[in-house]
């Protein structure tokens, strides 16, 4: 009886695989102790003969069972031996190879434990992709999440894409399917081919922690090793521990890498990512820019998506290089000093059939509802934050980036979209929380313990909100009730100070309030201030193209734009291109537009950001008290008239006065507050012939006389350059 069971248990299990539904394959294929031998089954559809070869020596005929099932009994062998599988197929190839079955797991149960509790903090080193060493064999460790699906297979190069050959085994009740492949090495492509608990067409997937890609449009995950680079920025990382970039000068400069540069002999094509690492490293070291941030450059589909639209979380595009190739141009540019922030995308994800939709045949990363899992402007899907093994997977990702590719920092993409059920939602399309309200309470809790796990796992890593509401304490920690942030966008003092620059001064006496009432909110919270890609595209022009006037009077306004942003409160924020006038709004399929630095008044331009840098970052005045109001005062708050503003930033007994004149009017001898009298340096003047100003400045020095105004104890008499920012410091000692 006990054996009739065994066999109608073997022939069930028979059934199951070859109908791709068997759970657990090793349960039948592989090597067994069977009594006083050992019985070996192996899995070879479309083979004509299969021969089991022990590693001792001698060859067993295996028997075919029907439907590519065949078996061998190793007699006199009371222990499972290594062998090798020789096949044979119709036309007389011969393959030899290791049995995958024949090997046990590669994940432990604490691995399974901390993946299905949804805290697996490392869970990209035991899911996806893995070259490794394994009962002395190298091959691949494969693993995926696939909680519902009936099987899952592997697919790839190294077994003609066929999902029989290797199906993988279900680890318990984790949802986890793994399978070691021997003699798979490191560029293979692979994918897994998913099966539907309800039945239906196969999903063939790419690797959710896929590691490496193909070029798009192509989309097959390939395997690569983590382990191989070494790293060159020892000193910079011991250095990055020691800073604290909240009270310290933080000058960013935002790049696409498609079109930062392009080469144009070489069929326009962009810069590879080690051809960047020296043509934006050399630049941005140049410019004086304490970090280079980068549109999204994990693995997308689609290129018009700027990489906001996400289908490989844990690969760097292939489109530029090798993802050691992205390593390389970290490293270099952590080797000039420049630290590297990238944008990640949290928010949403792409319906791409061959990505994370429907991963396993149901809603598993995103909502079912989809007026919870579908975004309405986009197009995309929203995480279920919800579901803790999809926190787990964000989580890991960001810490992956930040361990394996030596980030300094993350810009969390789109926070509001996330925060509120009911953004860009009709009444009726969006499902109140449990409290009736349009907060996303999943996404809040989400929100808060990434940067809980980041900043106690890597507390000199920044991550930045671009967060577009007036959501409170967005970077205060989540034990004041905050949502954990090191820094969030200030918008509002983009769209007001946007605003007001692009109007025609003859009108800006009625907006004075627009570069006045951010400061009413300016230390609520630790501030960026942007001028990002989002504002120089689409039809928003670029920032020059955005001031009014004819070509002198925009280049001046914008060289007093920049000017008055990095003398005022937070870190700064800008896109490629604006630093050197660009005349056309940015496209992602085109170069910056490096001609123009042949002209001097936009060589001017680029040449004051430089000095604007230089400045910021040897002034603490303007870095170290960002958001302390004890660090700003309003000298001349409400000159609407004459479209003229004066403030003082201070630490430390060290003070600068910031002067605008934002009418296109020179102003001789205008009289402003000064905290004490003697002697003033006029550090900077954007109105300097130079920058490809007139010219109209203080001669490099000013004398405040002991005459009260504005104020304050003592006045200077200034010349007031048109549509010009000074910098004034006090001489000491």
């Amino acid at each position: 009886m006990r054996q009739s069971a065994e066999w109608t248990e073997t022939e069930e299990a028979i059934r199951l695989l070859t109908g791709l539904r068997l759970r657990d394959p090793h349960r039948l294929l592989g090597a067994h102790p069977s009594g006083d031998a050992v019985m070996v089954r192996a899995y070879r559809p479309e083979a004509v003969r299969v021969d089991l070869l022990p590693d001792g020596g001698g060859r067993i005929p295996m028997r075919p069972r029907g439907s590519g099932l065949f078996e061998a009994r190793a007699e006199g062998r009371s222990e499972v031996f290594p062998y090798l599988l020789e096949v044979e197929y119709q036309g007389g190839a011969v393959y030899g190879l290791r049995d995958p079955y024949a090997f046990p797991p590669t994940l432990g149960e604490l691995d399974l434990y901390f993946a299905g509790e949804g805290r697996h903090e490392q869970l990209w080193r035991r899911l996806g992709a893995h070259p490794i060493h394994h009962q002395g064999v190298m091959g691949v460790s494969f693993a995926v999440w696939a909680p519902t699906a009936a099987s899952v297979s592997v697919v790839g190069d190294f077994n003609g894409w066929d999902g029989r050959l290797h199906p993988m085994r279900a680890m318990g009740a984790s949802g986890i399917w793994e399978l070691f492949v021997p003699e798979v090495g490191e560029g293979a492509r692979y994918k897994f081919e998913v099966h539907p608990a309800h039945g239906g067409p196969r999903l063939l997937k790419a690797d959710p922690f896929a590691f490496r890609t193909e070029v798009p449009p192509q989309t097959a995950s390939v395997v690569h090793d983590l382990g191989r680079y070494r790293w060159g920025d020892g000193d910079w990382l011991a250095a990055r521990e020691r800073a604290d970039l909240r009270r310290g000068p933080m000058s960013v400069y935002e790049a696409h890498l498609g079109s930062f540069r392009r080469v144009m002999e070489d069929g326009n094509r962009p810069l590879t990512y080690r051809e960047a690492a020296e043509a934006l490293g050399d630049y941005a070291f140049r410019m004086g820019f304490t970090h280079v941030e980068l549109l999204p450059v994990a693995e997308h589909p689609f290129g018009g998506s700027w990489g906001y639209q996400v289908s490989a979380y844990y690969a760097p595009t292939a489109r530029y290089g090798h993802p050691d190739d992205f390593r390389f141009l970290v490293d270099a540019l952590h080797r000039r000093g420049v630290g590297v922030i990238v944008d990640w995308v949290p928010g949403h994800f792409p319906r791409d059939d061959f990505a994370l939709s429907r991963f396993d045949g149901t809603a598993l990363y995103e909502h079912e509802d989809p007026r919870q899992g579908a975004h309405p402007d986009w197009g995309t899907l929203i995480f279920n934050y919800g579901r803790h093994e999809v926190r787990n997977f964000l989580i890991a990702n960001a810490l992956f980036w930040i361990e394996e590719y030596h980030l300094d920092g993350l810009r969390v993409d789109a926070v509001a979209s996330m925060l509120y059920r009911d953004y860009s939602r009709a009444p009726g399309e969006w499902v109140p929380n449990r409290y009736g309200g349009r907060e996303n309470e999943e996404a809040v809790a989400f929100l808060r313990e990434l940067n809980e796990v980041l900043r106690r796992k890597h507390p000199a890593v920044v991550t930045i909100a671009e967060e577009s509401t007036a959501w409170p304490k967005v970077s205060r920690p989540a034990s004041e009730g905050g949502l954990g942030f090191t820094f969030k966008w200030n918008m509002g003092w983009m769209h007001d100070t946007l605003a007001y620059f692009g109007k025609d001064p003859l009108f800006r006496r009625w907006l004075h309030h627009q570069l006045t009432f951010g400061l009413m909110y300016a230390f609520s919270e630790e501030f960026v201030l942007p001028l990002s890609h989002d504002e120089v595209v689409h039809g928003k022009r670029s920032l020059l193209s955005k001031m009014p006037g004819d070509e002198w009077q925009r280049l001046a306004n914008l060289r007093a734009l920049f000017g008055w942003m990095w003398a005022h409160p937070g870190k700064k924020h800008l896109f490629m291109g604006g630093e050197l006038g660009q005349l056309d709004e940015w496209s992602p399929d085109r170069s910056v537009d490096w001609h123009l630095l042949e002209r001097r008044s936009h060589h001017g331009v680029q040449a004051l950001v430089r000095d604007l840098n230089r400045l910021y970052r040897a002034e603490p005045a303007l870095h170290q008290t960002d958001s302390e109001a004890s660090g700003f005062q309003w000298v001349q708050a409400d000159s609407a008239d004459a479209n003229v503003y004066a403030f003082l930033r201070s630490f430390g007994g060290r003070q600068l006065l910031c002067v605008a004149n934002l009418s296109p009017l020179v102003r001789h001898r205008y009289r402003v507050g000064a905290p004490a009298s003697g002697l003033y340096r006029e550090v900077l003047n954007t109105d300097a012939s130079e920058y490809g100003g007139s010219g109209v400045g203080n001669l490099g020095s000013v004398h405040a006389a002991p005459l009260a105004w504005d104020g304050q104890p003592a006045s200077l008499e200034l010349s007031l350059p048109p549509l010009g920012v000074l910098w004034l410091r006090p001489e000491t000692g």
